[in-house]
């Protein structure tokens, strides 16, 4: 296949890079910008020296229109423009911004404070999610890869809403990022010496996740809830912890907990069900699409802690992204992201 990448110098596109080098199926990539036109994409990035040493391209639509895959891997109010003229002139679009994840476009501009896009390609588009939404993403046009945080809490809660084991009606939920999260681009939050030895909070109550999360558990799980929804910067470069509370039903043990995170993702190679607290960790997953789910009950208060894991930049990002064009191009799921958590 022949992959276009939009956006290729965020850390988001060094992933898919890395992964789609390795990736059996994939005979090309080009690279896109629309900032750095002519750059040496290996003299921006030494790493890359044996893997990429072309200029970065100017976007072309009528170059683009000849790919099988365009990824665009832009900051959001990016792709809401670049997309809508590429849709359904031949390639298949898979955009890493939260551009077309809402589907109410009065709720994209209220959180994200930008133009939405057009309607049409809105409607055209089908939320990313692997794990819950693999037939409706083996046909899509255009897909909507999921947020890091969404990917995290939503793995680890919707089994649980689905199967009304949990009360859905209060949800608080603390997520933990590291600051790769925040993009390549400087800024007074992220400079070392702010974040080094620190651990703060951000976006109280208004982080644009939150209608994307109680969006998916509407589609999936068919209940509406609104959640609390907070998140923390903490010292390190990769990962996302989110640790969700919640009620649970009278009678529901933690075998039946357990159990049903177990059956859910049986036949999902990316989802690990995890048995004992200690063994949860972001270093656990760091560089591999895995996402980790643990969950507890506690006895006394009868509410359950339920735990969700995953690489920002790879599950949370470009790994769900090439996970999603597996799909479309009826490829295994794993095809070019078999490899082994960095761990240490």
């Amino acid at each position: 296949m022949k992959v276009g990448i939009i956006g290729a110098t965020g850390y988001g596109g060094l992933e898919l890079i890395r992964f789609l080098h390795n990736h059996k199926e994939i005979e090309q990539i080009e690279l896109f910008t629309s900032s750095e036109e002519g750059t040496i994409f290996s003299a921006k990035f030494p790493h890359l020296l044996d893997v990429s040493d072309e200029p970065l391209k100017k976007i072309d639509y009528d170059t683009l229109e000849k790919f099988d895959v365009v990824f665009a891997s832009t900051p959001s109010g990016v792709s809401s423009s670049l997309f809508p003229p590429l849709l359904h002139k031949g390639p298949k679009l898979i955009d890493l911004s939260g551009d077309f994840r809402l589907k109410d476009t009065a709720s994209y501009e209220r959180w994200y404070k930008k133009t939405a896009a057009p309607q049409d390609a809105i409607d055209a588009s089908v939320y990313g999610l692997t794990e819950w939404n693999e037939a409706n993403i083996a046909d899509a046009a255009l897909i909507a890869n999921p947020g890091c945080y969404p990917t995290a809490v939503l793995l680890s809660l919707l089994p649980l809403i689905k199967e009304k084991l949990i009360d859905p009606s209060f949800l608080v939920i603390d997520a933990k990022s590291g600051v790769s999260g925040a993009g390549n681009k400087p800024s007074q939050t992220t400079h070392f010496s702010e974040t080094n030895e620190n651990i703060s909070i951000y976006k109280i109550n208004e982080h644009q996740h939150i209608p994307e999360i109680e969006q998916a558990i509407k589609m999936f799980a068919g209940v509406e809830t609104k959640i609390s929804f907070n998140t923390h910067l903490v010292p390190m470069t990769r990962g996302i912890l989110a640790t969700s509370y919640a009620q649970v039903a009278p009678g529901v043990t933690q075998a039946q907990l357990v159990n049903c995170l177990r059956e859910t993702y049986a036949n999902n190679p990316f989802v690990r069900v995890i048995e004992h607290a200690s063994s949860i960790g972001t270093n656990r997953v760091k560089g591999s699409n895995y996402c980790d789910v643990y969950v507890q009950l506690d006895e006394r208060t009868n509410r359950a802690t339920i735990i969700g894991v995953i690489d920002n930049l790879v599950k949370g990002a470009a790994g769900q992204a090439i996970q999603n064009m597996n799909v479309q191009m009826k490829l295994p799921q794993t095809a070019g992201l078999q490899v082994v958590p960095l761990f240490i």
